[in-house]
């Protein structure tokens, strides 16, 4: 009977398993400031949350628990220990449990897409995960390249850009709209399958309080990449970042001809 009450939101549900990601990034209304090696971004004392995109994900994922389409939500995160409030917060949001794969120091500075998307290959199978959602992108380091790279260590089809997410009523199908640069595309895919969570998925709910004390006591699993047997040494090195240059001031002008003639003589563009 206990492993009947344990299960039953599983049994009952199309899918037993959804992972979703939840990256801990630079609050997106904090003013950026590069460092002076010129190698990478302030982060000390600087306030962090969740990616955006990554909320967007962590709210469809719930929402497909809510409607009795999947039947745990899991979600994960990739860094430091404090990535562990930002598990917290997805608990909030409705996920049941997290797994933190803790990444320190220079580790976590050099931290790239592809090691993540090898984590998060290996956690999707070690959890018979149905489905996996992210975000789009991290606000951070724009990348755009993370769920591309899971679905391709998997071998599963993917839905990028996602903003419709349709579970067939036998649980094998997704039917997806995605935004491309035409306007927007239907697809369909078999299960399981990546999604990536795109701005109009949908509206991420706020956590409130008896949901923030909740996630408290869910349970989060702490591992390390060396214990999932993934190499996260980067393949890529960072030679320089820079502020981008400043905008030059505008300039007012008196008439249509004049407009046109710096556009013509000094913009060159016609």
């Amino acid at each position: 009977r206990n492993w009947e009450k344990k299960h039953k939101t599983e049994i009952m549900s199309k899918l037993a398993r959804a992972l979703v990601t939840c990256k801990r990034v630079i609050d997106y209304a904090v003013t950026i400031r590069v460092k002076p090696d010129n190698l990478g971004v302030v982060t000390q004392g600087v306030k962090h949350s969740m990616n955006p995109f990554d909320e967007i994900a962590v709210e469809e994922a719930v929402q497909m628990k809510e409607k009795g389409n999947v039947g745990e939500v899991v979600a994960v995160s990739c860094g430091p220990k404090e990535c562990g409030e930002t598990i917290k917060t997805a608990l909030a949001l409705g996920a049941d449990r997290g797994i933190h794969v803790l990444v320190e120091g220079t580790d976590y500075e050099t931290l790239q897409p592809l090691a993540v998307s090898k984590i998060l290959a290996k956690l999707a199978t070690d959890e018979s995960a149905d489905l996996l959602f992210m975000g789009k992108q991290a606000i951070d380091d724009d990348c755009n390249q993370t769920a591309q790279m899971v679905a391709a260590h998997l071998d599963w089809p993917q839905a990028t850009f996602a903003s419709e997410v349709t579970l067939s009523d036998d649980g094998k199908q997704l039917t997806v709209v995605r935004e491309i640069d035409a306007g927007l595309e239907t697809i369909t895919t078999t299960v399981p399958a990546v999604v990536s969570a795109d701005l109009r998925l949908n509206e991420p709910r706020y956590a409130t309080l008896p949901n923030i004390m909740k996630a408290k006591k869910k349970k989060v699993v702490q591992v390390t990449p060396a214990e999932l047997g993934i190499d996260i040494s980067p393949r890529i090195e960072t030679l320089e970042v820079r502020d981008p240059p400043a905008r030059e001031a505008g300039v007012i002008v008196e008439s249509v001809d004049e407009l046109l003639e710096k556009l013509r003589s000094e913009a060159k563009v016609i």
